[in-house]
């Protein structure tokens, strides 16, 4: 027994280690990109844990989670650039510098708004389940995205089509997380990277997110979940009001989307329709079925795998792409080099790459 802490501690104290000099080895390489795709990664492990609580712990297929990152995003676009203050003459006799609302704040509003918008989807949809659930939240998703692409006249609010750019970048206590800092000790200096600062921001929201999904898990509610999610008539022969709990998980799952997006259009400072696709919904998905529905370490691994592929297949998209003498786009045969890995995948591993243990045994009776 105590060989086994000792060994889960040392494996432990190592990850974090390899966690918190990730980002400095990637800076080391002379280019941002490595570290830009591991803050993307980031986001998207936040948006999987987020889809997790709805789809691996509720069961309920959900294909317009996006729409909640888009919440999230465009509040804070609205709320921390000069776009308001530029479109409305009453907003801008208030806020002559345009408005620029403190980022935690908007946070907090973020994950509220995105909840109450979570649990409005979730009520007309209560006695739906499985393919006729998942065709009214991608219907769902599909309304937020052309709400934005729209709502550029008659009055300009979302700018449309152009996006909202100009946006605050994220920042804590007074440091601007936007701009280089140099970290000097004597005669040793180092220049921390924008993109390596977010890294750490990003990490410490995904280390909250995997916690608060551990103790939702483990608790009555999520064990209510689960026993919904496996015979929902029989959770609710037990006692168990189904209603409230699929609320209760649409706007939980709902909260963790809204607040990724607008640490998303903090890191980008600009956002547009273009970035809430039904692809990226169908794309965030993916990671919660490939990594291993309802397991938090599957969900992650997955988000990362899904997050990073396509940014390595890139690498061997060109030399394909020569070879067919350019017949075949990069793009589009990127995305059919990443269709067919995760084909393969899902033949070797059909669970999952991490399936939960239990819910495999269950599986395997």
């Amino acid at each position: 027994m105590t060989q086994n802490k000792t060994g889960k501690l040392i494996v432990f104290i190592i990850a974090a280690i390899g966690l918190l000099a990730l980002p400095i080895l990637l800076q080391a390489t002379g280019s941002n990109s490595w570290a830009r795709i591991v803050d993307i990664a980031l986001l998207y492990v936040l948006l999987a844990l987020g889809l997790n609580i709805v789809v691996g712990y509720a069961g309920l297929l959900d294909l317009g989670y996006i729409a909640f990152f888009a919440v999230g995003a465009y509040m804070y676009g609205l709320l921390a650039s000069p776009h308001l203050a530029e479109n409305f003459a009453a907003i801008q006799a208030m806020f002559p510098n345009g408005l620029h609302v403190n980022i935690w704040l908007v946070m907090i509003a973020a994950a509220f708004v995105a909840g109450i918008v979570g649990m409005i989807l979730g009520a007309p949809t209560l006695k739906l389940r499985g393919d006729y659930l998942a065709i009214i939240t991608l219907g769902f998703g599909e309304i937020i995205r052309i709400f934005l692409l729209n709502l550029d006249r008659p009055v300009n609010i979302t700018n449309g089509p152009k996006g909202i750019s100009q946006i605050d970048p994220l920042t804590v206590f007074g440091f601007n997380m936007g701009q280089r800092h140099t970290l000097s000790i004597g005669d040793w200096s180092y220049t921390f990277q924008p993109v390596t600062l977010y890294y750490y921001l990003f990490l410490f929201f995904v280390i909250l997110a995997v916690i608060l999904s551990y103790r939702l898990q483990d608790s009555r509610i999520g064990r209510a979940w689960m026993a919904i999610r496996e015979d929902e008539i029989a959770a609710k022969a037990m006692g168990l009001n189904t209603r409230n709990l699929k609320l209760l998980a649409f706007g939980m799952g709902a909260t963790f989307g809204g607040m990724s997006g607008v640490l998303f259009a903090s890191f980008q400072r600009f956002v547009s329709p273009e970035s809430f696709s039904l692809m990226e919904s169908v794309m965030v998905v993916a990671m919660v079925v490939l990594g291993g529905i309802g397991h938090i370490p599957g969900v992650i691994l997955g988000a990362l795998v899904l997050a990073g592929l396509p940014e390595v297949l890139r690498h061997v998209a060109h030399p394909l792409v020569e070879l067919t003498g350019g017949r075949l786009g990069p793009e589009i045969l990127r995305q059919l080099l990443i269709a067919l890995a995760m084909v393969v995948v899902m033949l070797i591993r059909p669970k999952g790459l991490w399936p939960a243990p239990e819910h495999g045994k269950s599986l395997a009776k």
